[in-house]
């Protein structure tokens, strides 16, 4: 393991494919699964935005270890800041607690006539954040989310810190 840490761009490297991977997984259920996301898949899809540009810093600062193991441990922190989206987010399937604002169906006005509701809803995007389109053994993407982004930040943070035993820092 030690070997695989000494290499200065495998786990930056790693890092960005795991984000790619997630990503590239995300868009292939959203534009050829037609599963269309909620606000918080789009929050969670931000931070494997973080993530990945977190390691393509370490990638390009390979030859400065501080700065490389800086960028490791703000990619863990990205990784953990999706694992909390994600487990926001299954509270919200599983009517634990409300989700945002942007979770629930706009409001129309009262008032409004049938033409403009109908003109309303024609430009309204809306998917509910409490409704599970997909799952697997009875858990939802969000929830493989929280077990895979936890699994990912445990381990990118985990190499900051053998990678700081390592180099003394």
């Amino acid at each position: 393991m030690r070997a695989a840490l000494a290499h200065p761009r495998l786990v930056p490297a790693l890092i960005v494919a795991v984000s790619l991977g997630a990503l590239g997984t995300a868009l292939l259920a959203q534009y050829a699964g037609d599963l269309q996301p909620c606000i918080l898949c789009v929050y969670q899809r931000y931070a494997y935005v973080g993530a990945l540009a977190a390691g393509i810093a370490g990638i390009a600062v390979a030859g400065n270890p501080a700065v490389r193991r800086l960028a490791i441990g703000l990619a863990g922190l990205a990784f953990l800041a999706g694992a909390g989206i994600a487990f926001f987010h299954v509270g919200v399937e599983q009517l634990w607690w409300r989700g945002t604002a942007e979770c629930h169906a706009p409001a129309f006005d009262p008032n409004a006539t049938a033409a403009d509701l109908r003109k309303q809803l024609l430009r309204t995007d809306f998917v509910a954040c409490d409704q599970v389109p997909w799952s697997l053994f009875g858990i939802s993407i969000a929830g493989y989310n929280v077990l895979a982004s936890l699994a990912f930040a445990v381990a990118s943070l985990w190499a900051t810190l053998r990678m700081g035993k390592s180099t003394g820092r």
